[in-house]
């Protein structure tokens, strides 16, 4: 299958390889002292996500609708914005330490597409051809980036408060956001995990008001969106103990990597369940 992709679809290939790229030099980055090593995994990431966006265009064209339908679009679309958030991350943080988890999602992301390739062009259904289809899913997936980038923050956190190695290399590499103060890993991925929520929700809203034109009622209970509401609950339950119980440190790391494990099955999970085909949101192919 991937040699099959290389031959006859090399702009998918290549855009996983700059992925993959960007990933190996931010992991060099962590222990190089030469600036050049971090800024070629910007440059390779930078390069990837122009590349991705060109495809996710090129798809569109030759679809003649967005393409977010099967489970390959919706993981090209995926990596997309992932790299896409992390890329003004880096600007506005001014710092590379998030890069490595960062490619690392983006290349997971467009490695499984290319696993799951399935590059036949099919039909919207009925129930998808609706005016709701594409803000819906574009904004879930921008919601889906924040989390995503928000578990990576949330892992280098844990890491530096176990390897003291991390902790150094993280104070030496970090620099300073645009207030001149150190980075302050649980701010930003407060932060992060906020803008996410905000996008989840607006996500819920709109697919709940999609729910109401196309079957008649605003909730259906299908699996799929009782799923989709527990990966809200989580990352609530997370603004809430942290505002309120002034969770922060590990436990607050702990519950965002949880929520995003999560948002993974609801996203990818679900599929394996037996009320899967009970659902008209799960992704086939």
């Amino acid at each position: 299958m991937l040699q099959y992709v290389f031959a006859e679809h090399p702009f998918f290939a290549i855009t996983g390889l700059l992925y993959a790229a960007s990933m190996t030099a931010y992991a060099a980055a962590w222990r190089s002292t030469k600036a050049i090593v971090g800024r070629l995994g910007t440059a390779f990431m930078v390069a990837a996500v122009i590349l991705n966006a060109a495809l996710i265009a090129g798809r569109y064209i030759d679809a003649g609708r967005a393409p977010l339908k099967s489970l390959f679009e919706s993981m090209v679309y995926f990596a997309f914005n992932i790299g896409l958030l992390y890329v003004v991350a880096e600007r506005l943080y001014k710092t590379r330490v998030f890069g490595l988890p960062a490619a690392l999602m983006t290349f997971g992301a467009m490695g499984y597409a290319l696993f799951k390739w399935d590059a036949e062009i099919v039909k919207l259904p009925p129930a998808l051809q609706s005016g709701w289809f594409v803000p819906h899913v574009m904004v879930y997936f921008l919601g889906y980036a924040a989390v995503a980038f928000a578990t990576g923050v949330a892992v280098v956190q844990l890491l530096a408060a176990r390897l003291p190695w991390v902790q150094r290399l993280l104070e030496m590499k970090a620099g300073t956001i645009l207030t001149g103060q150190p980075l302050d890993l649980d701010a930003i991925a407060y932060g992060v995990v906020r803008f996410g929520f905000i996008m989840l929700t607006i996500g819920l809203l709109v697919g709940s008001v999609w729910a109401k034109s196309a079957w008649g009622d605003f909730w259906v209970w299908d699996p799929k969106e009782n799923w989709s509401l527990v990966t809200w609950l989580v990352y609530g339950a997370y603004l809430h103990l942290r505002k309120v119980r002034g969770w922060r440190g590990e436990r607050a790391a702990w519950l965002a990597i949880i929520g995003f494990a999560v948002v993974m099955f609801t996203y990818l999970g679900m599929g394996i369940l037996p009320t899967a085909e009970e659902s008209a949101h799960v992704y086939s192919g």
